[in-house]
Formats: structure tokens, sequence, C-alpha cells
């Protein structure tokens, strides 16, 4: 069978479907979450990651007009304001980021110098926020951007991405922040870049993405046990999609967005870890892709993204969820 083929007819008609859904009844959206505007981002930025430390959410790197920053804004929700903290020490798009919970600290990791899926760096950096600086850490082996970084038991894990050649990988490096060195781990099933990466309950889950372009995106749901080295697999997400966010919220993934030839989504599809399935949850107020996110407190919070495919119509908006 062409794989690419078989993905690339599936996105195809996902996206069908979702362009002539029925707008959500708003007794039933109110059960399954509220969206709320917040302060916006000091500018428009896609491509953007971003992690909660210590109650704020820290927006890293991205692109605009097509070309990648270094920039590194910090919102509070308390005061619903943002506020520049130090740059990234190389302007980046495309980078994963993570935070260690020893030492408080956030950890960027490859992205790319130009918004085109090329020149992948292996660089890594530490933001701390006692000192306000970044510090340069040991490279990663396998230089990739668009890949995805999650802390298990106070190491990060660096999983998939693209090269500099712009080929996908399936490399799974693992940083030890107690001794700034990397290791190597069981690579991805198979290679894929632009997906959630993300931990629940003590265990990596690698969602969506895509293997080659926009028109082989996936929704394979592949799981990472640090404890014995291996992947399983589990339910795939109901409309797979590549650039898409994630977040952990009341023993839920949330997975957010995305793009499919043609458009981008709104998708709001929340996978219950104990129970190993899928529901579907209020879609954003407009579809984006390439925006970051987390969860501070009882609200997930996402930001930045484009508003269309490819490298156009970046926002610079701050969306919250809460679910009752």
């Amino acid at each position: 069978m062409d794989h690419s083929a078989w993905f690339g007819a599936t996105c195809a008609a996902a996206l069908a479907v979702l362009l002539l859904a029925v707008p959500p009844d708003p007794a039933r959206a109110q059960q399954d979450g509220v969206w709320t505007l917040k302060q916006p981002l000091p500018a428009v930025r896609a491509e953007v990651a971003a992690v909660a430390l210590d109650g704020r959410l820290h927006a890293v790197g991205g692109d605009a007009a097509g070309a990648a920053g270094a920039w590194h804004d910090e919102y509070d929700p308390k005061t619903n304001s943002w506020h520049a903290d130090a740059p990234l020490p190389k302007p980046r798009d495309h980078v994963a980021v993570a935070v260690a919970a020893a030492n408080g600290q956030i950890y960027a990791f490859g992205g790319f110098a130009t918004p085109v899926h090329r020149n992948a760096s292996a660089d890594a950096f530490a933001f701390d926020p006692a000192t306000g600086a970044w510090r340069v850490l040991p490279p990663m082996k396998v230089p990739r951007g668009s890949a995805g970084a999650a802390t298990v038991d106070g190491r990060i894990h660096v999983i998939g991405g693209r090269g500099p050649d712009g080929i996908v990988v399936a490399a799974h490096e693992v940083f030890d922040p107690r001794a700034d060195r990397w290791t190597e781990a069981a690579p991805l099933p198979k290679a894929r870049d632009h997906m959630v990466v993300i931990v629940a309950d003590g265990k990596i889950h690698v969602i969506g993405g895509r293997f080659t372009g926009p028109l082989d995106c996936t929704g394979e749901h592949d799981v990472y046990d640090p404890a014995t080295d291996t992947w399983t697999t589990e339910a795939p997400l109901p409309t797979p999609r590549s650039g898409l966010a994630g977040a952990t919220y009341r023993g839920m993934i949330l997975v957010l967005g995305g793009e499919l030839p043609g458009g981008t989504l709104a998708e709001n599809e929340a996978y219950d870890v104990k129970a190993k399935r899928w529901a579907t949850l209020t879609p954003m107020p407009h579809g984006r892709h390439g925006f970051g996110g987390d969860t501070i407190g009882n609200s997930a919070w996402f930001v930045g993204g484009s508003l269309t495919p490819g490298d156009g119509g970046a926002t610079d908006q701050l969306l919250m969820f809460q679910a009752p």
C-alpha cells in the first residue's frame, strides 16, 4: 500500500467533513469547555513553543514575516500581562521546550534558523529565572527542528523532528540536567515531526504529526515507557493532522488545532489516559497550527501560531480553555 497516498486521502477526507460540520450547540459547548481570549502577545508569532513555569506561561522562539526570532516572552495570568525575558541565544523557530522541575529551569532544543524546514540545529539552551539568563548546553547528537520534548523522572526526552536535509528522523535523545549529559533511548517506531509529545502518568505520548509533508499527516499515537525503554501503540487521534499543540488537563491529553491540505483546524480532541479513549471538546474559536501551550492551575493556555496553512497568517492570540 502507498501509505503517503493513504494518509493524504485520510487527511483530505477529514478536512472535508470538518468544513461541513454544523456549528456547536451553545449548551453543549458550555458542557465541553469554554474558550476565552486573553491579552495577546506583544507581536504576531508562528511556529512558537510554549511552556509553563511557576504559574506563568513562557513563549519561546518562533517566526514572523518569514524570519526566525529569538523572542522569549512571559505571561502572568494574575495580571493578564506579558513582559519580555532574555531572548534565546540564537534565533530559532520550531524549537522543542520543556521544564526540569528539579532546578526550575526551561530547556530549549534544536529548531530551524529559517522557516523552510532546513538548517536544523543541534543547539541546546537552559534558561534560569533566578539569573534571567540562558546558558549553552552540550548539543544534541542529531540536529533537528519540529521535534518534541517532555520531562520524566527529572530527565528530558527529545523525540523525532526534521533534520538539516529536511528529512524526518526517529531519533530519541535524553538529557540529564543534573549531569548536563546526553544518552540515547529507543527511537520512535516511525520517524515523524510536527506532533504532540507529552507526559501523562509517567509515560510519554507522541500523537499525530507528519511523515513527509502536509499531505502525509497521521493520527498515530505511540507511547514510550521509560522503565522498559519500549514503545507501544494506543488509540489513534480521531482527526489525523500535523502542526498541533497539546497539554495535560484533568487526566486528559488535549490535542488541538493543526493543519491539513487546504486549511487549519480548530479541533479540540481529548484523550482519557485511564480509559484509553478519545472525546471531542469545544473547538477553538479559529483554526491554527504552529502554536504552543501548557496548563496553569485549572486552565489550559495556547499562544501564537498561524491561522492559515503554511507560513502566512501569524497571530498574536492567547487563548484560555476551561472545562467544568
